[in-house]
């Protein structure tokens, strides 16, 4: 990712007569036509530019974690249907897309494709039946040195554009970038498929999914990449793809299992291209092609490749081919020619899509083959999983599952995908508000081992009631040797009052100093001490009457005191765990109403924890928020939220509205919650 240094850039504005700045412009476009052909393919492209909000989610430490970002789109269809970027959109669970008027318009994902790094949206048509659209243009007529526009939303600020000119219509990455990893997504070498137009229009993070025009105002690619140099994906393979994702929500392709290479220098060969491996029990392993072969042909198609950059064009003719039918080939075995056939088998993604279990406090995916080839699998039975939770059930079991163990039983049950998984726990939990002990079965590389896991979800925890002790309704300090000579006390210990809560004996104020309790020295002299005089009073009953020897302003005084049940702590107050929201709250304690100088009459359940990257979290609310009503509802206490928070879920509103005390303000939150998978 570039880093953006921000440039301040003053503008200053002349007003000229209307008739003179319209002759104005037409001579400089009469003088500079590239300026003529750049307004007109702007004005052709702006309607149909879009600016994308995108709450998407991520897997991190067991969870499902959302995250705002920005990316940017255009229309390719009259009814809605808007191409991006797969990165940009194809883990949105909430989608919002800006035209140049302002007007917001929700879309949904129809369909995205890794390898291709293209995504399909739809629209909402509730505000707009018709949307203004682009015109593809063909990539392969593109030249080095065509003048382009970069259009888009950088960094999500308002659609822009910037111009350059064509540097390398077929770019490849270099080696040095291929071999970090080169263009991953999702477990996906886009750069196999794809050969980039490079050009020298800046874009910048948001311009991701923006259409590359040419001065005839038509889409010629879409910007994706920046490295140095900008790169965008030809509109001759995003038109493919994106052709059928609207068919049928997916792009189909042909897989034969070879891995290929350029021909090697040595090897005095003009045509082929060499066969580095064959997938085990691939397609072509049963067809009797072997590593070192040199693929001639396939399907009629020449198949050579002498560079790198030819690479792409081979991969791609290869998975356009029909799924399923057989195809002729000729290879160079041992410099003779040998004919075969081969039938092609649909090529299934790389990763399949994770999911948060929130029970075990893990997220995990399917098997896909080829993970279980990478890891010599016999069986894609079983769930993957990805991460776990520090402390969750998962994580805190003995053994602990780990990522990449392979969750095979639960409860006896075998687990063959993630929707065995699901099915099994929700049998076992069933409408318990306490976690199930549940054996679990696992493989980890070679060894099958079981752990005991605590399976489910804790919403309301009502703590266990401590044994009310006497309390006297003050804070103190402790009165060291040091501050007791400043005060002019030298000698004397004990604690001085820095607080007074409601109840407090009327006698004492803060700034007393207290240095005997029923006629006992409080033994208090450094920092620390407080918890003696804290012991003294424990040690009497409730209801006690304590003589206090305080002095105030040179005086002694005696001082009856009753001593009072101590409140209930924060720690002991009862506690609502929302799991769709991801957020804590309990009710409100004695200290909370003396530190925030409540009135009596605020209820509410105060917020304890907002975690990161949660619906919550989106939503703005925070720690310390005392939740006042829910969706209209009022909230007096924890048990009081519970019952509103579970009545959203069966609910499945797209806002809810949630009232909140915040200091001394009040501010009303929207939360936006997605209802994929339960919450």
């Amino acid at each position: 990712m570039l880093k953006l240094a921000t440039i301040l850039v003053l503008l200053s504005s002349v007003i000229f007569p209307q008739q003179a700045f319209a002759d104005d412009a037409m001579a400089r476009n009469d003088v500079d036509p590239i300026r003529s052909a750049t307004e007109q393919a702007i004005a052709r492209i702006k309607p149909a530019l879009a600016r994308i909000h995108v709450v998407s989610v991520q897997y991190s430490q067991g969870r499902e974690v959302k995250r705002e970002s920005s990316g940017s789109g255009f229309v390719i269809h009259k009814d809605g249907y808007l191409v991006t970027n797969h990165h940009v959109a194809a883990r949105g669970t909430r989608i919002v897309c800006v035209f140049s008027d302002n007007e917001e318009i929700e879309a949904t994902l129809v369909g995205a494709d890794p390898l291709s790094d293209i995504a399909v949206l739809k629209l909402s048509t509730a505000k707009r039946k018709e949307f203004p659209v682009v015109d593809w243009g063909d990539s392969d007529d593109v030249a080095v040195g065509d003048t382009v526009l970069a259009m888009g939303s950088p960094l999500a600020l308002s659609q822009s554009v910037t111009r350059g000119i064509v540097s390398n219509s077929k770019m490849t990455l270099p080696s040095m970038l291929r071999r970090r990893g080169g263009v991953s997504i999702d477990g996906e070498d886009v750069g196999s498929l794809v050969r980039w137009i490079a050009h020298d229009a800046p874009i910048y993070p948001g311009n991701s999914g923006g259409p590359l025009v040419d001065l005839s105002g038509r889409v010629i690619g879409v910007n994706e990449i920046s490295l140095g140099l900008s790169g965008a994906i030809p509109s001759n393979v995003a038109r493919d793809v994106t052709a059928q994702i609207i068919a049928s929500g997916r792009v189909i392709r042909s897989w034969f299992g070879f891995e290929f290479q350029p021909l090697l220098k040595g090897s005095g060969l003009s045509r082929g291209a060499l066969i580095s491996g064959v997938v085990e029990g691939s397609p072509a392993e049963i067809a009797g092609f072997r590593s070192s072969d040199v693929l001639v042909e396939l399907a009629g198609r020449d198949t050579t490749v002498r560079f790198h950059e030819e690479l792409p064009l081979l991969n791609l003719s290869l998975a356009g081919l029909p799924v399923g039918e057989e195809f002729p080939a000729v290879v160079l075995r041992d410099g003779k020619e040998i004919r075969l056939r081969v039938r092609s088998a649909e090529r299934e993604p790389s990763e399949s899509r994770q999911r948060e279990i929130k029970e075990l406090g893990l997220t995990a995916r399917n098997i896909s083959s080829v993970a279980a080839r990478e890891r010599r699998l016999e069986s894609r039975d079983g769930v993957l999983v990805t991460t776990t939770q520090p402390g969750g059930p998962a994580g805190a079991a003995k053994p602990n599952l780990q990522t990449g163990d392979i969750l095979t039983t639960i409860a006896g049950q075998s687990v063959a995908s993630l929707d065995d998984l699901v099915t099994i726990i929700a049998k076992l939990t069933g409408a318990s508000r306490m976690p199930v002990p549940v054996v679990i079965g696992f493989r980890r590389r070679d060894e099958h081992l079981l752990a005991v896991v605590q399976v489910g979800i804790r919403s309301m925890e009502d703590p266990s009631i401590e044994a009310r002790k006497a309390w006297l309704p003050v804070v103190v300090q402790v009165i060291t040797r040091e501050l007791a000579s400043q005060m002019g006390t030298p000698g004397l210990t004990g604690v001085r009052i820095t607080k007074t809560y409601p109840g407090a004996p009327p006698a004492l104020q803060v700034g007393d100093l207290i240095s005997e309790m029923d006629g006992e020295k409080i033994l208090a002299s450094q920092p620390g001490d407080e918890e003696v005089f804290s012991s003294l009073i424990r040690q009497r009953r409730i209801g006690d009457r304590a003589e206090l020897t305080v002095h105030r302003a040179g005086r002694t005084l005696k001082v009856a005191a009753e001593l009072v049940a101590a409140p209930k702590a924060d720690r002991e107050m009862p506690r609502f765990q929302d799991v769709n929201f991801e957020f804590s709250a309990r009710d409100l304690s004695f200290f909370d109403r003396a530190r925030e100088q409540l009135p009596d009459d605020i209820r509410g359940a105060l917020v304890s924890e907002v975690k990161d990257g949660s619906w919550a979290a989106l939503g703005e609310l925070q720690v310390n928020d005392i939740i006042q009503s829910v969706a209209g509802r009022p909230i007096a206490d924890a048990d009081a939220l519970a019952a509103a928070m579970s009545a959203l879920v069966k609910q499945r509103a797209d806002r809810v509205l949630v009232v909140v005390r915040r200091g001394i303000r009040t501010l009303y939150l929207e939360l936006e919650p997605s209802w994929r998978d339960g919450g």
